[in-house]
């Protein structure tokens, strides 16, 4: 009994500390960068907006910016048409976004996440840059979903407030954030970074900085290992994602996904990992190397393994 008592305090304690970790967050992070308005930038800047942060989304060019802006606006648009928020609530995340082309516009934040492309050297460049502009208190943070942390790290003079912060595609719909700590990052800024992702309604997993992380090191071996089943002509891709979907209870198929996720993302990611661990199990399938070849990255340019109407529905 004794036993069960004390489990039942030690769970009344972890409610209260979980109730009030919002308001304690808020506290602590009260304003957030973006690096990149792309589908990742705008979704992240998106989540943050809802969780009542005021917002920085900067970009290149005016029109990237705008097309970021119109991608929230049209996502927030579904959540109210599905009644999962309000129209006011919806107006109130827009207008705590903010966009600029200027990168010194981070000057004032606590927390910046860059969000481009997987191009290790531009990000190093961007985090140099950042490590100049934003307050010594500030943690950044990387999207990356495949590069090292560390080596980003080293392009900063604070590689202790320097992590990677995974959000998954679409961000304002997946529930899972994966972490990772590069080698300098301290307990003091994974453990503020984590109250922060949960407290906008994320679930975290955690990663030690290895190539390709937790997830990536998982997913993107299957999704190629179903472009060589493909091209050794062992089924159609409709029986090969109809195999996976329903034999393991997956929601997509791996080709539907490697579509969705855009194959250029997979095979870039791919060679990440395969470079960092020189194992040739991650090799890239050369069938998905002449389909990004070729141009056809999937949904976004309306053919992949599939085709798409402009919907972003199969033909």
């Amino acid at each position: 009994r004794n036993e069960v008592s004390e489990v039942r305090l030690r769970l009344k304690r972890h409610e209260s500390d979980m109730k009030s970790a919002p308001e304690a967050v808020s506290r602590l992070f009260r304003t957030v960068g973006v690096v990149g308005a792309g589908q990742m930038g705008s979704g992240i800047a998106e989540v943050a907006a809802l969780a009542n942060l005021e917002v920085v989304m900067v970009d290149k060019t005016d029109q990237a910016l705008a097309s970021g802006l119109q991608t929230i606006r049209e996502s927030l648009e579904r959540f109210v048409e599905k009644k999962a928020l309000s129209n006011e609530q919806a107006q109130e995340a827009i207008r705590r976004i903010r966009v600029t082309t200027h990168l010194k516009e981070m000057a004032d934040r606590d927390f910046v996440i860059e969000a481009i492309g997987e191009d290790e050297e531009l990000k190093r460049t961007i985090f140099n840059k950042l490590d100049r502009i934003t307050p010594k208190h500030a943690i950044l943070a990387t999207n990356t979903s495949a590069l090292s942390i560390t080596r980003i790290a080293g392009a900063t003079k604070r590689p202790e407030k320097v992590l990677g912060v995974h959000f998954l595609n679409p961000p304002a719909i997946v529930k899972l954030v994966e972490i990772t700590k590069g080698m300098g990052t301290d307990y003091d800024t994974y453990h503020a970074t984590k109250e922060l992702v949960e407290s906008m309604g994320k679930v975290t997993c955690t990663s030690a900085d290895r190539p390709g992380f937790i997830i990536n090191r998982i997913l993107m071996p299957m999704i190629n290992e179903a472009f060589f089943v493909l091209m050794e002509g062992v089924s159609s891709a409709e029986e090969i994602d109809l195999g996976l979907q329903l034999g393991t209870n997956l929601p997509l198929g791996p080709l539907s996904l490697a579509d969705f996720l855009g194959l250029d993302v997979c095979l870039s990611t791919l060679q990440s990992i395969h470079k960092g661990t020189g194992d040739s199990k991650y090799r890239p399938c050369p069938l998905l190397v002449q389909h990004v070849d070729a141009g056809k990255l999937g949904r976004k340019t309306g053919c992949g393994v599939y085709t798409y109407f402009t919907s972003g529905e199969k033909e």
